[in-house]
């Protein structure tokens, strides 16, 4: 696609480097869990496709953005790509799946308890999903592309409501990372000093969409004139997977069905 909005983060613009790859680096810490029939929900631009195809027995993505799902099947020709808006999932039965993942997906869904029910139902006995979301904790403004965000064990709660076993880990950041982060917070803060009635809590979502995305593409452009290589030469590797959620920039849970 040609147009990237801030709430995708393209792998071609340089500017949004630093996000790729926290975005990259849950599908390359998904890895160990990944077998079986796999689906994928919320492929998008297809970021983690070349990472899961060799691991899983056959793969389905599904995203609700048509154009990505076209643009997919011609990168991707043969591997099963489908538009669909969810939940439910209309199109797949009863345990279809031994592992799903979902990543920064659930924070755009209005039921969230059906959405993983919908999850648990479509798992195999003995299958997990893999799922990622921003930490609100380190939130630094109000994102109107996302219906919620959580705190670690607000996630925790729901998910072990429906999942017969939780596992809650986090996708952290090294020092690299979270100077970046508190470079990040600095600006955001300059920014924000102008909105005096907290019009971003008050506002609703549709009206606060442009502006922000106008804001943000201007910031992360502004830290990237500012930080220079550095926000280049961010990889993956410098966001570990974390054995503490609450130490995460991003929510990791390994949700598992008995």
């Amino acid at each position: 696609m040609a147009t990237y909005t801030t709430e995708i983060a393209s792998d071609k613009l340089v500017s949004d480097n630093p996000i790729h790859q926290r975005l990259l680096k849950a599908y390359i810490a998904a890895k160990p869990w990944i077998s079986g029939k796999l689906l994928e929900i919320g492929c998008g631009e297809g970021r983690g496709v070349d990472t899961l195809l060799p691991l899983a027995e056959s793969y389905i993505g599904i995203d609700k953005i048509g154009e990505v799902i076209q643009d997919l099947k011609n990168r991707f020709p043969g591997v099963d790509f489908r538009q669909a808006v969810i939940p439910p999932f209309k199109d797949f039965a009863d345990e279809s799946f031994d592992t799903i993942v979902s990543f920064q997906v659930i924070e755009h869904i209005q039921d969230d308890r059906l959405f993983l029910e919908e999850i648990y139902r479509m798992l195999r006995p003995g299958g997990k999903a893999i799922i990622s979301t921003p930490n609100n904790t380190h939130t630094l403004s109000r994102n109107p592309w996302h219906v919620r965000e959580y705190v670690p064990q607000e996630l925790i709660d729901l998910s072990a409501g429906i999942f017969d076993k939780v596992e809650a880990k986090g996708i952290g950041g090294n020092e690299k990372v979270w100077d970046y982060h508190e470079a990040n917070r600095k600006s955001v803060q300059k920014i924000m000093r102008f909105d005096v009635l907290d019009l971003q809590h008050r506002l609703p979502a549709w009206i606060l969409r442009m502006p922000y995305e106008i804001l943000n593409r201007m910031n992360r452009n502004k830290l990237h004139q500012q930080q220079g290589e550095s926000v280049v030469q961010i990889s993956h590797e410098d966001y570990p997977l974390v054995d503490d959620p609450s130490e995460g920039l991003d929510l990791f849970y390994i949700l598992w069905k008995k």
